[in-house]
């Protein structure tokens, strides 16, 4: 397991790019409790998270995540680029075949190389845009 809290970061980042929920639930403390814009619910446990995961993945198989952290003592502000071809329904939006790039952060709260909370702030509108379901900023 990575030593520092930028490591773990780090190894998460690699984790949610391999898309294994497994490996991705081991970073999270059973009292895991998540934050995500794009969600109504809080995620609450490693399960919780896995399962809002999945979602993107089922919506946007070819996934992949790329970022850069900053950390300080317990907290780590993840800053992450997402890119993907839209091939699955995600927020009852069917599929579209267009390519998203979508930006975000995550801002982890970490306890024993573990997170304990997120805060999950990413671009809505920005995909919404990408999918054509808003028009474009002028």
């Amino acid at each position: 397991m990575p030593d520092s809290n930028a490591e773990v970061a780090g190894a998460l980042l690699q984790a949610w790019n391999a898309h294994d929920l497994q490996r991705v639930a081991s970073f999270y403390a059973p009292d895991y409790l998540g934050e995500d814009v794009g969600q109504a619910q809080l995620q609450h446990g490693p399960c919780g998270w896995t399962a809002n995961l999945a979602r993107y993945l089922e919506a946007f198989p070819d996934v992949h995540w790329t970022g850069d952290c900053i950390a300080e003592g317990n907290a780590v502000a993840l800053i992450w680029t997402m890119r993907g071809t839209h091939r699955g329904t995600l927020m009852h939006i069917p599929p579209t075949g267009k390519h998203v790039e979508v930006r975000g952060v995550s801002i982890l709260t970490m306890r024993d190389g573990k997170v304990v909370h997120s805060q999950n702030i990413w671009d809505t509108g920005g995909l919404l845009r990408a999918l054509g379901l808003l028009p474009e900023l002028t």
